[in-house]
């Protein structure tokens, strides 16, 4: 090992060089690759190829190096490097697995990943499939990754990003020194050149760019594939990383007036002690603390440590502002305490919303539930309970609450949520997504203007019949019927015939005068065309009274 390897500098420093060919020189190739230094000090590369064999292999390569890349920056500082790569992989592999599912009925979103970490003086590896990596260090080059491969058909993969619900990635972690090469690359390399040959060219210093170059010119038209490679050259070290984070406590037993790292507890929210009114400076706030059960099952502890991650990354008005004490004491979060009723407790008192009062509820939905889709989020659990109001009558202001529902879109597909609000394909496992939060939000909208749950109260476990909904108007005279047509088509029964997009149902929002009227296809006709069904009752009484003519002059 070079002797400057054993003086680690305070800032890791890295050569990077990338680059990446497609087979067809006409046509976007199905690999995607990145690497960057981050903020905090480390460095990130990631390589990933769409399986061929699957419609959107390429999509998924892309998203992958996004989604990895994006929640890498942000990742909860409670996980450490190896424990955040996975738990990033497997939420991500599910996704890609479900929204194929949903979109195709077969698992079209795939591909291979190959993930490293430079961190101080560690090197982190992570790959699923068969796309590599390398180390090569004072002239040995050692493969850091394992290729999922069936053993009868070694060109067949036995594991990819997004084929099955669930991944077990293969993960590593050694040492870094002054010199080393770190090679990621996809299969239209290692295919082309062996082992010895990538050592003899890294030995010469060639780059990402070299490499990929050699291989297409030595590869057959058979053998012809995307090519990408990264390579990382360690100038110098950083600090040395330490082993593992430091893992805070969960409080067992909370009481008023127990002080928390300055924050003292007030009273619990709800009938959960868990969630707590605090003061603080003169300030009130809200703490939420790990669940109890988080001490023993490591599960729900992560569940809670991914619900502070998106609590506190999802900053934006549509929600109270999250915030994680550096200096935390105890697995907790702070929320921003917003002294208002939930819509819920306002419509009890109030009564239901007024048309132009459903119409800011709706866009103010509409918005929030955009904003989290850009960053590839649904809520999950929309509804009156989870929606502050503020404001007088005719200036209703709205805040959206619980993030500890968020997930992934396409990411859960069991009936986790609120029964009532839950779309009726979510009863049959399929997963959360712009449909289904459109669904939520057309339930949320029919009790805000009606006071009624459209259809009633559903229990946990149960299993309902999806009758026609009758239009808000119906209980509720002032709705104009445009706003009957919104609701209705959001609480339509099929997807196909809900609204496709957000997008979509804000066009009408803003545009009431080019509304259609909405008729479920799946309805009785008389709920859907009444006045057709009328045209062939009377056709229906002619013709028989023709027939009774008929019958009584014939001899």
């Amino acid at each position: 090992m070079p002797a400057d390897a054993a003086r680690p500098h305070s800032r890791l420093r890295v050569h990077a060089t990338r680059y990446g060919r497609a087979a067809d020189p006409h046509a976007p190739g199905d690999d995607a690759h990145i690497s960057m230094a981050m903020e905090d000090g480390t460095f990130l590369a990631v390589v990933s190829d769409g399986v061929g064999s699957a419609r959107q292999g390429r999509d998924a390569a892309v998203k992958i190096v996004a989604q990895v890349s994006a929640n890498f920056r942000n990742r909860p500082r409670a996980w450490g490097t190896g424990k955040a790569l996975e738990e990033i992989t497997r939420h991500l592999n599910r996704q890609l697995y479900q929204e194929g599912l949903a979109r195709h009925e077969s698992p079209e979103l795939a591909a291979t990943v190959v993930v490293a970490v430079l961190e101080g003086d560690r090197l982190h590896i992570l790959n699923v499939g068969d796309s590599r990596a390398y180390r090569f260090r004072a002239g040995k080059l050692e493969r850091l990754s394992l290729d999922h491969r069936t053993q009868a058909q070694s060109h067949v993969l036995s594991a990819a990003m997004g084929l099955a619900d669930l991944v077990a990635p293969f993960c590593t972690r050694s040492d870094l020194a002054v010199g080393d090469f770190i090679l990621l690359c996809t299969d239209g390399l290692t295919d082309v050149l062996g082992d010895d040959v990538i050592s003899e060219l890294l030995a010469e210093r060639v780059g990402a760019r070299g490499l990929v170059a050699i291989a297409r010119e030595r590869a057959t038209p058979e053998m012809m594939d995307d090519t990408t490679a990264v390579v990382l050259e360690v100038l110098e070290l950083g600090a040395p990383a330490a082993n593992a984070p430091e893992a805070l406590p969960i409080p067992g037993r909370l009481n008023v007036g127990d002080v928390v790292d300055g924050y003292t507890l007030r009273r619990s929210f709800r009938t959960s002690d868990r969630t707590w009114l605090a003061s603080k400076a003169g300030r009130s706030h809200v703490l939420k603390f790990a669940p109890l059960a988080a001490q023993t099952n490591d599960p729900i502890l992560t569940a809670f440590i991914r619900e502070v991650w998106t609590a506190t990354a999802l900053q934006a008005d549509f929600f109270p502002t999250a915030l994680a004490p550096a200096d935390a004491t105890a697995r907790y979060y702070v929320l921003e305490y917003i002294h208002a009723p939930t819509l819920k407790q306002w419509l009890a008192d109030h009564g239901p919303l007024s048309g132009e009062e459903a119409v800011s509820l709706g866009l103010f939905l509409l918005g929030a539930s955009q904003f989290l889709l850009r960053h590839d989020f649904v809520h999950g659990d929309l509804k009156p309970e989870n929606i502050l109001v503020r404001g007088e009558r005719g200036a209703l202001v709205f805040k959206l609450i619980d993030l500890g529902s968020v997930a992934e879109v396409f990411s859960v597909n069991s009936r986790a949520g609120t029964p009532s609000y839950l779309a009726p394909e979510r009863f049959r496992n399929a997963a959360t997504c712009e449909s289904t939060e459109i669904f939520s939000l057309g339930a949320t909208l029919y009790e805000a203007v009606t006071g009624r749950l459209p259809h009633g109260e559903i229990e946990p476990f149960q299993t309902p019949q999806w009758r026609a909904v009758k239009p808000p108007s119906s209980h509720n005279p002032i709705i104009p019927p445009w706003l009957d047509a919104i609701i209705l088509r959001a609480l339509a029964r099929e997807p196909r015939e809900r609204y496709g997009a957000y997008s979509e149902m804000k066009y009408d929002f803003e545009c009431p005068a080019k509304v259609k009227l909405f008729r479920c296809a799946s309805a009785p006709l008389i709920e859907r065309d009444p006045v057709l069904l009328l045209k062939l009752l009377l056709l229906a009484s002619v013709a028989v009274n023709l027939y009774l003519i008929w019958k009584a002059c014939s001899p």
